[in-house]
């Protein structure tokens, strides 16, 4: 029997749609990150495999197959050897550190002589060996809670493993089938075919432009870093090294919040020569990577606002994890294009623009709209 009513009809659809999608994304929803990362990792390799498979005489299946066999070879591998390595000197530092607090607190040595210039020390005075006391127990404490946290992270590996599996395999059929998917994602994306290739092209270069930057100034400045705090005497070298190239994501800061304050405890321990490593390698060499590099990496046609960079990397990490470094800037690159399609979109309804600050703001011309 036919509905005479043709809305009835759609609408019922619609909801069946929305519904059934929900519960199906509410099924596979620990395996939504591994899946949007092997969809991340098969644009970034894919002309890689296309070469392959030109080699290959066409054979999909043996170009993706040798494709993901060498993300395994020249990334997962070493990645895990430097994972255990951190581990370890990770437990050593979180170990190490409060006797090295008690030692210092005991003999405080250029410290004390710092704090005699401070304004009314003599009336601080009484209170110092609280003071050592109590910045001895703060250590400790975030000692404890970096073993406590490596004990964590080893509980997640067995689910971090699954989750890498599962990756590639998805990749091995995001290769093979990539772009048939791609076209039935589009073609039910009610855009036109303009505004689709603009997200998309949007996603795919901040995507690669993110992650070749991240990966390329965070191995430099994190070795570079590591490497000073070695020459420097500092314990853990590797272990503070991979944090900071985890930290040079960050705009502004970077690897500064870690060896900004090894600098100071340098200082007040009278380790003269150290202080200028760290300030050579990793203050002039290091911190000016990110500006010369980046630039050059990333492109102009990529490039977001310093601010847009900022939030997007610190709210995805809030959101997404560690995985946040990448999806954040995605997501801000994908909501400044969603935001100018929606202007040229609503061009003809939208108002022109005031003076503001004595300049005289006009609506862009269909023509001069940014693509």
């Amino acid at each position: 029997m036919q509905v005479k009513n043709p809305l009835i009809n759609k609408a019922v659809l619609l909801v069946l749609v929305v519904a059934i999608s929900a519960l199906f994304l509410t099924m596979i929803r620990q395996f939504l990150m591994a899946i949007f990362m092997a969809g991340l990792f098969s644009a970034m390799v894919n002309p890689v495999y296309i070469r392959l498979k030109r080699r290959l005489n066409g054979r999909e299946n043996l170009a993706s197959i040798l494709t993901i066999c060498g993300i395994v070879v020249l990334i997962l591998l070493p990645l895990s050897v430097l994972i255990t390595v951190v581990a370890g000197q990770a437990v050593h530092v979180g170990q190490s550190v409060t006797p090295w607090v008690e030692s210092f607190v005991k003999e405080p040595g250029a410290l004390t002589h710092y704090l005699e210039k401070i304004p009314y020390y003599q009336e601080i005075l009484p209170y110092r060996d609280m003071i050592f006391e109590k910045a001895g127990q703060a250590v400790g404490m975030i000692s404890n809670l970096l073993i406590n946290s490596l004990s964590s992270i080893t509980k997640m590996t067995v689910n971090a493993v699954f989750k890498a599996v599962i990756m590639l395999y998805v990749m091995f059929y995001f290769l093979t089938m990539g772009d048939e998917l791609l076209e039935k994602i589009l073609y039910y994306l009610p855009l036109t075919h303009h505004d689709e290739e603009r997200l998309l092209h949007r996603f795919t270069s901040v995507a690669g432009a993110t992650m070749k930057s991240t990966l390329i100034i965070g191995m430099l400045q994190g070795g570079l870093c590591g490497l000073a705090f070695y020459l420097a005497g500092i314990q853990g070298a590797v272990f503070w090294g991979t944090v900071m190239a985890v930290m040079s994501i960050i705009p502004a800061f970077g690897t500064a919040i870690i060896w900004g304050p090894a600098l100071v405890v340098l200082a007040l321990t009278g380790n003269f020569s150290g202080v200028v490593i760290l300030a050579v390698i990793c203050g002039a060499i290091a911190g000016n990577l990110d500006n010369v590099l980046r630039p050059r990496l990333v492109g102009k046609d990529t490039e977001m606002p310093d601010l847009f960079v900022l939030f997007g990397t610190l709210g995805g990490i809030a959101l997404f994890g560690i995985l946040g470094i990448i999806i954040g800037p995605i997501i801000s690159a994908l909501f400044i294009t969603i935001w100018e399609i929606y202007g040229d979109a609503f061009q003809e309804y939208l108002p022109a623009v005031g003076t503001i600050n004595g300049k005289d703001r006009q609506k862009p011309d269909e023509g001069e709209t940014k693509k």
